[in-house]
């Protein structure tokens, strides 16, 4: 029996494959920017999606945000928009006619925030996580935001400092950065704000919004509910990859081929 499940498995697989392959048959050039999630890389979570995009003939951007593992957010939000910015316009150079920016977990967020801020044809929000403005970030880190107001009000906005970052798997870990670039990440009304980066999507940018079907509990309660904080667009979609947190992105790679391809036909 446990064969036979593995052969259906495989041949559904193989079938999603050539319907996606069929999608893109058609569609321009496509270029996509990929960004990992908190303290990750870009050998992780979104190797093997920025890969299978590759494969698939798109042009791919797999960049190491301020987020990761090594980087400790070492610089600020405008920063971080402009290396997607460049990242876009090198994807242009190498021939892209249809521009997309996809992220996963924290990357997912600032792929919603980039939405409102930087111009391109669709955003890929892959089980997005690191609201800074839930109750549990301003409870493990509303401390950390009160120094780091602190700092800069003494004039050592500039200098690093030990601060605390906060993941749902794991709580509240130190990081080490200057209070003014720290603050701009992790103050709760700002670019970080699920909410606030959702409303302010550009009404021409549709978003594929990713819920995975096996992510975080706490995950999944808040992302089903706030896809209908997107604005209006005929092209925004929700789909829930068979997946865990974890495994997201290989999970999402038929759907993103499909509505990538779906977005790039239109004029």
């Amino acid at each position: 029996m446990r064969t036979w499940w593995k052969i259906i498995a495989a041949v559904t697989l193989a079938v999603a494959g050539v319907y996606a392959s069929l999608a893109m048959a058609d569609a321009p050039l496509m270029g996509v920017v990929v960004m990992h999630g908190k303290g990750g890389s870009p050998q992780r979570n979104v190797a093997e999606l920025a890969d299978d995009l590759s494969a698939r003939g798109y042009l791919v951007e797999n960049l190491e945000m301020a987020w990761s593992g090594d980087r400790d957010y070492d610089v600020d939000v405008a920063k971080a928009e402009s290396e997607v910015a460049d990242a876009l316009a090198r994807l242009r150079e190498r021939g892209a006619a249809k521009l997309f920016v996809a992220g996963h977990s924290q990357g997912g967020a600032f792929a919603l925030h980039l939405a409102g801020v930087l111009p391109f044809d669709g955003a890929i929000c892959i089980a997005p996580g690191g609201n800074v403005a839930s109750s549990k970030f301003t409870e493990a880190l509303g401390e950390s935001v009160a120094k780091a107001r602190a700092l800069i009000a003494e004039g050592k906005g500039g200098e690093k400092a030990r601060l605390m970052d906060f993941e749902g798997s794991k709580g509240p870990y130190p990081v080490v950065a200057t209070p003014a670039d720290y603050l701009t990440w992790f103050d709760p009304a700002g670019a970080m704000n699920m909410k606030r980066a959702a409303r302010a999507v550009n009404p021409a940018v549709p978003v594929l919004w990713l819920v995975a079907a096996r992510d975080y509990p706490g995950l999944r309660k808040f992302n089903i509910p706030m896809f209908k904080d997107l604005p209006s667009h005929p092209l925004t979609r929700m789909a829930e990859p068979d997946s865990d947190h974890i495994g997201a992105p290989s999970a999402s790679l038929d759907e993103i081929v499909r509505w990538t391809s779906e977005v790039a036909r239109q004029p």
